[in-house]
């Protein structure tokens, strides 16, 4: 039957479904000409519209979604970028960006190097924005050096420490090179006897003071190693000592016999390792938001910066005061590899009894810009899903390990992507390559990118993969979520083995070798701490996060021996790391696959199972520790945690059951599947943070409470668990707090693996209240 209705006196004819409220917002505000023009378009696109569908429907009778072709990733892709990448590149792309000196807000790493990349990133295709911050970093005044030294009653300086490291080789002699300092530290220039605390722990601290050695107002001397440094400045000023001076022991950055640099890349006793103290990640005075134009700032004094000055000093330096020292001798593994007899203190001996240690910093803090170079492929079917890919630009000098290493190695992945791309290849999903400013001093510029970003990256990212120091040794170590070890084995079995030897040994691909290297079943995902730029993405929002590299034989039990020194040069790495960059070629080639993995696959490549089977060893490792004293007087119920972990293994082994029957070619069961697949993790995010420490917000895994170089697993159960006393003990309630807590998290994790269906109640079934399902 045909409509009519009547708008400004004018009586009109209605296309089938139509009704007067529709005809009326085109009528009553168009003109009279167009309008009836639009109507008339309208009616006969409808009328094409049903006779297109009675022959579609005619011809695809008896059809059914299972006709429709699933998607499938680019069989091609994964080889033609990998055989791509190329050794040789890599090589001068290290050369260019270690060039120069390149600490954080100054120009060339501000300026030049952020040009340089952009360019490299333009070239390869990438849309590239550049992201400022406003930020506070620190330097040393290179008028006026730190130095520490023996003061004699009269006031007279002796043994005075070498304001700068020695130059061994005509590539470190550049200007721009800086001291070696401690970032953030308080200036000054306080005096007091000397003590030894060995690697500055918490322990450590404790079993000095178990002596009844008196800290207040001591100079304390503690070697580099085990745990971050500033977490040995904040324990000095928790037990009121008066400054700190830390050195590098050659018993952790040499090999007996085997010589130092230049001779090898052994650390030699003038090199100082450079370093941040600051506690917390992100710029110190915008903690929890980013410091762009509209940032309010937090006063100086109460950005929670060390108190006490803080500087290095090489080995040749140290042993002129340790050698001194009176007190009696420490035990066995307090004592380095430096000839002497090692003594607690306080205070000297001999000539010097009378004598006290003497510091002399003039470290500065300053507002600087730093920049982030962004860098995007668009997906052709998600551009709204992405994949981030990213390392820090800024070093301390020279940078060629700590980060230069990934940065040039991410670099020629950005090539090779892009040549794919110009090929053919059509990502599913973004790439975003991320150049970050300012890691040194604080993870800056990640952390301010991710404050900033924190609502879109929350909704869009599928996870983060980071690079930084990506070549140091030929050991691959992989820190990461373990929802994502499986799939880096995979990408790891695609990747020809850089060693020769290992080849010869039949070890065609890297993960033979670190299968062997780690003499494990499988190779082992360890946990992420705070030591990079994927912090914040982990710990923020919950995005899963992998950190992977070539590093040093952990069965030498050093870190890599030049961290942080002038003598971190390109030169060194072509002599003694990666003459040929066949790990460098290895390690990109590991990350181009990854990447392209969780942009191409149709399916996410998580496995969620692996990420709680994880957990349940975890938890019986805390349960071992803690289980007893926990169970006393029936404190608290491990019953209920044991309850909740199983709810959630069977959830997990459901949810991947379930996985197995997903019918590929339906579109939106494919991408509510991701979706669980890709928040899995953000349900272990307490929007409230770790109690103490509330820029960590993952209940599950964060740094360690005395170690930001160290992940923790249950960190905030733990952290309640430090110390507590019998059930007299109000920390108890604390305890409490967070085993309440945990279980929540456990219980709302299991509840995003349910099936998407209606939802028809509430239930306590995994120790929390979740939405019911089925």
């Amino acid at each position: 039957m045909q409509k009519y209705t009547v708008i400004r006196d004018k009586t009109f004819l209605l296309p089938a479904g139509w009704d007067s409220s529709i005809a009326y917002i085109y009528l009553e505000i168009m003109p009279d000409e167009i309008t009836k023009k639009l109507i008339l378009f309208t009616a006969l696109a409808g009328t094409f519209g049903i006779c297109l569908g009675v022959i579609i429907g005619y011809f695809g009778r008896g059809e059914t979604s299972a006709s429709v072709i699933p998607p499938e990733a680019d069989p091609n892709a994964g080889k033609l970028i990998a055989n791509t990448i190329s050794n040789e590149n890599i090589e001068e792309n290290l050369r260019i960006l270690t060039e120069n000196p390149h600490i954080a807000g100054r120009k060339v790493d501000e300026v030049d190097l952020v040009d340089f990349i952009t360019q490299r990133f333009e070239e390869a295709g990438l849309t590239v924005e550049t992201h400022p911050y406003d930020v506070l970093l620190s330097y040393p005044d290179q008028s006026d050096s730190n130095f520490v030294a023996i003061q004699t009653p009269d006031g007279d300086l002796v043994d005075k420490s070498q304001p700068k490291e020695e130059i061994l080789d005509p590539s470190q002699n550049k200007s721009g090179v800086v001291n070696p300092f401690n970032a953030y530290c308080k200036s000054g220039d306080p005096e007091g006897d000397i003590v030894y605390v060995n690697y500055g722990t918490v322990d450590d601290f404790i079993h000095i003071s178990e002596l009844s050695i008196n800290l207040t107002g001591k100079i304390c001397m503690s070697r580099y190693g085990k745990i971050f440094r500033g977490d040995k400045a904040l324990h000095a000023e928790q037990y009121e000592c008066a400054g700190l001076i830390l050195y590098s022991d050659p018993d952790d950055y040499t090999i007996p016999g085997e010589g130092v640099y230049p001779d090898n890349w052994f650390l030699p006793g003038t090199g100082a390792q450079r370093g941040t103290l600051f506690k917390y990640d992100g710029d110190p005075l915008t903690i929890h938001y980013p410091s762009i134009d509209t940032a309010w700032r937090a006063n100086l004094n109460d950005a929670r910066l060390p108190n006490i000055p803080v500087t290095p000093i090489g080995y040749d330096d140290a042993v002129k005061f340790l050698s001194k020292m009176a007190g009696d001798e420490v035990p066995v593994e307090w004592r380095g590899a430096l000839d002497i007899t090692y003594r607690y203190g306080p205070g000297f001996d001999g000539d010097h009894s009378s004598s006290k240690m003497r510091m002399h910093v003039t470290t500065k803090n300053e507002r600087a810009i730093t920049r982030n170079v962004i860098g995007v492929v668009r997906g052709y079917v998600e551009p709204d899903r992405y994949v981030i890919v990213g390392n820090h630009r800024d070093a301390w000098v020279f940078g060629a390990m700590d980060p230069s290493s990934g940065t040039a190695a991410m670099l020629e992945a950005v090539r090779a992507i892009g040549e794919a791309i110009k090929k053919g290849w059509r990502p599913r999903r973004s790439i975003v390559f991320c150049s970050w400013g300012s890691e040194e001093y604080a993870l800056i510029g990640s952390v301010e990118w991710v404050e900033e970003f924190q609502k879109v990256l929350s909704a869009r990212a599928v996870a983060y993969i980071n690079f930084d120091t990506a070549v140091s040794g030929d050991h691959l170590r992989v820190f990461g979520s373990n929802s994502l070890k499986h799939m880096v084995f995979d990408a790891a079995k695609s990747v020809p083995n850089p060693d020769q030897d290992e080849i010869n040994l039949g070890r065609t691909n890297a993960y033979e070798t670190w299968l062997v290297q780690t003499g494990d079943q499988e190779p082992p995902m360890y946990p992420l701490s705070a030591g990079s730029d994927y912090t914040m993405f982990l710990q923020l929002t919950g995005i899963a996060s992998i950190d992977i590299a070539y590093k040093i034989d952990p069965a030498l039990g050093i870190g890599y021996p030049v961290y942080h020194s002038v003598y971190e040069t390109f030169d060194l790495v072509k002599t003694y790391v990666d003459p040929e960059f066949r790990y460098h070629q290895a390690v990109t080639r590991l990350v181009a696959e990854i990447a392209r993995n969780f942009a191409d696959s149709p399916l996410l490549p998580f496995n969620v199972l692996d990420f709680v089977n994880n957990m349940n060893n975890d938890m019986d490792t805390m349960l071992e520790a803690f289980g007893e004293i926990m169970r006393n007087d029936g404190m608290i119920d491990t019953d209920a945690l044991n309850s909740a972990m199983s709810n959630l293994t069977i959830a997990a082994t459901s949810f991947h059951d379930r996985l197995e029957e997903l019918d590929m070619a339906d579109s939106m069961a494919l991408r509510a599947a991701n979706d669980q697949l890709m928040f899995f993790e953000r349900a272990f995010i307490d929007k409230n943070g770790i109690s103490g420490r509330d820029q960590y917000s993952h209940v599950i895994y964060a740094p360690s409470l005395h170690d930001a170089y160290g992940g923790s697993a249950f960190p905030g159960l733990v952290d309640s668990m430090f110390l507590i006393g019998d059930r007299s003990d109000p920390q108890w309630e604390e305890v409490r707090r967070q085993h309440s807590i945990l279980l929540y998290h456990i219980g709302s994790a299991a509840s995003t693996l349910e099936d998407v269906t209606p939802i028809r109640g509430y239930s306590n079934k995994h120790s929390g209240y979740v939405f019911q399902t089925n």
